[in-house]
């Protein structure tokens, strides 16, 4: 059965309301936070007032507005509001939102399809919506946490404009819960350090931050609560974390990146954020590992070697001791003289690959065990390097009448400093034995 919502359906006024639907904002002017989709020249501004709003996607976090918006569109815009969930609606669902946004159409009315979590639905569920965005009889608003990049069609996505809804920030959760005072004409019995500590605990959710409300002010006590006596009677809401979703991949970037820009406070920080989302310990060293060579390679070669230690330890170890060596080996790393020469290079010679995949060695580097290729010309001219001055013969190894490319340019950081000066000795060497 669909979790299909109609506008016409409102409960009665007297069933029980949660604080959070109590507070729900009338018109967009209400709603707290969101000035970059919202504020004078923002997008949803700019389209409201020259009356031509197209279907949306609103990507962002649970319990920033992303529904209430989309309810108060409809009502700006004269629309019937219609809400589906992508987690419990199915083709026949789909089908008949459909037929009956087509007769809704026919007696001059519009409709506005809110589509929750809709990138749970496949692609061939996200190709139906097609003809009837483009025909009018719908206008499409979905809401995913997701990157819509990711998970949603590029068809859907050229019928749509992406708009991104932020976290609340801790001013915007305070104006939220001085709304919910005057709302329940009740002051919340908690002094400076707790009230900014239960705004801390709603982690940039408006709904979560609510329900904390409603949670705290149906306690009997006396005077105010201090943070330690809040912590005692209220859980912390656990960090917004998937692992197998956007915010995976936004801190494990926020990881890398903290490493590449040598700020070890950042890394170990990014670090703990994930260990606490419940991310693999097994993953952070792979990924770890994955840093010391591409970002740091041979300007300190030790690198490489410390995070494979750092993860068998963590094997033998286990959790949380072995959580320690991935610290430390993530330290290491920030701090590590860094160069992506080693890289580079590689790419650069995988892409000259491909360019001339067909092209043969030169004769004179190919071995000839038999006489016909002797008579070939295998191996002929081949010079033995342990026999040449200074144990270098200056021969070319790549095809014949391919320009030879420089591929790995060294930087003057770390050990590749040294490794930089034993390529320029055996460039000059090169060029003076006439091997350019």
């Amino acid at each position: 059965m669909a979790d299909l919502f109609d506008s016409d359906e409102a409960p009665p006024d007297s069933a029980p309301r949660p604080l959070a639907d109590r507070l729900r904002p009338r018109k967009l002017s209400e709603v707290i936070g969101q000035a970059q989709v919202l504020g004078t020249d923002a997008p949803l501004t700019v389209m409201l007032s020259s009356g031509a709003l197209s279907s949306l996607i609103f990507w962002g976090p649970p319990g920033v507005g992303k529904t209430t918006i989309a309810r108060l569109l409809a009502d700006e815009t004269d629309l019937h509001f219609v809400q589906i969930s992508a987690i419990f609606s199915g083709v026949p669902e789909l089908r008949r939102v459909f037929e009956a946004a087509k007769q809704r159409r026919a007696q001059g009315k519009g409709t506005l399809l809110f589509v929750d979590e809709i990138h749970r639905f496949n692609k061939a569920q996200q190709d139906g919506f097609l003809p009837h965005m483009e025909d009018g009889t719908i206008l499409l608003v979905g809401a995913t946490t997701e990157n819509p990049s990711f998970e949603l069609n590029a068809a859907l996505l050229s019928r749509a404009q992406v708009l991104v809804l932020e976290r609340l920030d801790l001013a915007d959760l305070e104006h939220l819960a001085q709304r919910a005072e005057r709302e329940l004409d009740k002051a919340l019995p908690l002094d400076g350090p707790a009230r900014e500590a239960l705004l801390e605990m709603a982690d940039g959710d408006g709904r979560a931050l609510l329900n904390l409300v409603e949670q705290i002010m149906a306690w009997k006590v006396e005077g105010k609560l201090d943070r330690q006596a809040l912590a005692a009677r209220l859980m912390r809401r656990a960090a917004h974390y998937d692992k197998s979703g956007d915010a995976h991949y936004n801190l494990i970037s926020a990881l890398h990146k903290s490493v590449r820009g040598s700020d070890p406070d950042a890394a170990l920080y990014w670090f703990a954020r994930m260990l606490e989302g419940g991310e693999d310990p097994r993953y952070l060293a792979r990924r770890i590992t994955r840093m010391a060579v591409e970002d740091i390679g041979l300007a300190d070669p030790q690198a490489q070697a410390i995070c494979l230690q750092s993860w068998e330890t963590y094997e033998r170890l286990g959790s949380p001791e072995g959580e320690l060596a991935l610290a430390q080996a993530l330290t290491y790393l920030a701090l590590a003289p860094k160069s992506n020469a080693g890289y580079v290079a590689y790419k650069g010679a995988r892409k000259a690959a491909k360019q001339t995949g067909s092209e043969p060695p030169p004769k004179h580097i190919l071995n000839a065990p038999t006489k016909m290729m002797k008579e070939q010309g295998y191996g002929a001219g081949y010079a033995y390097d342990h026999d040449a001055e200074e144990g270098f013969s200056g021969q070319n190894y790549f095809p014949e009448g391919m320009k030879r490319p420089v591929l790995y340019a060294p930087v003057e950081r770390g050990f590749e400093r040294e490794l930089k000066k034993r390529l320029d000795y055996f460039a000059k060497l090169r060029v003076r034995r006439g091997e350019d």
